[in-house]
């Protein structure tokens, strides 16, 4: 197999955001006179975006407290959310260990790299610009930038067109159910770490083509790769 774009979701994937956006959230929370809520329940939220995460956390407030219904107005807090994460969006977010050097190696080897993120393309770039990821990518999709949101494949076929790569070179690494699906929805293949989110689920049980222990791994394999098939295709 020849590899010319990789592509990386980016909460939970290349980098640890958890701690900025539950924050955010339970901050919004806070101006609505709801008390703080378990950060591990907010991660579990976390995938298609932040307003989508808040939808979810109010769900489960108002499943608990529905004497809130009145005050927890969806336009109201997620106008409060903007502008919270707005303030917080990098402020504590790590990238995973290897992050920066396996996004070097594979550029450094001739390989397109992008983010496809269901984050807001405005929230996606301040972390990425804030971790020093920004400068080690070609391309970013953040998750309103088009009509459709992973799963759909419409944010990879975007990525590859851009990128000039074509789906059977290219693979789609991520941390949840949703990016496998969207690399087999576009016919990529399926790549997936261990760690991030994923609503608690182990991401075996979403069978990717192949689960890392690292980041670096991946750069390792593309390079073995594409060296064995004598292929590295060049940034132009």
């Amino acid at each position: 197999m020849r590899y010319s774009v990789i592509t990386f979701d980016l909460d939970g994937t290349m980098v640890d955001t958890a701690d900025e956006i539950a924050e955010a959230a339970n901050r919004t929370l806070a101006e609505f006179g709801v008390p703080r809520q378990d950060p591990a329940l907010i991660t579990g939220f976390i995938g298609h975006g932040a307003r989508h995460m808040m939808m979810r956390l109010m769900a489960h407030v108002l499943l608990e407290q529905p004497e809130r219904a009145d005050t927890l107005r969806p336009d109201a807090v997620l106008a409060r959310l903007d502008a919270h994460y707005g303030a917080t969006a990098g402020l504590s977010a790590k990238p995973y260990p290897g992050c920066r050097d396996a996004l070097r190696t594979l550029r450094e080897h001739g390989v397109r790299v992008a983010c496809l993120t269901n984050k807001e393309h405005r929230y996606a770039t301040k972390v990425l610009r804030s971790c020093g990821l920004a400068d080690l990518l070609d391309y970013v999709v953040g998750g309103d930038l088009l009509p459709q949101k992973k799963p759909d494949p419409a944010g990879l076929h975007h990525v590859l067109g851009v990128l000039g790569g074509q789906t059977h070179r290219a693979a789609h690494v991520g941390d949840s159910r949703t990016d496998v699906e969207t690399a087999r929805a576009a016919g990529a293949e399926a790549w997936a770490v261990p760690w991030g989110y994923n609503s608690g689920e182990p991401i075996q049980l979403a069978h990717p083509d192949r689960v890392f222990n690292s980041l670096p791994e991946i750069a390792e394999l593309v390079v073995e790769a594409n060296r064995a098939w004598g292929y590295a295709p060049a940034l132009t």
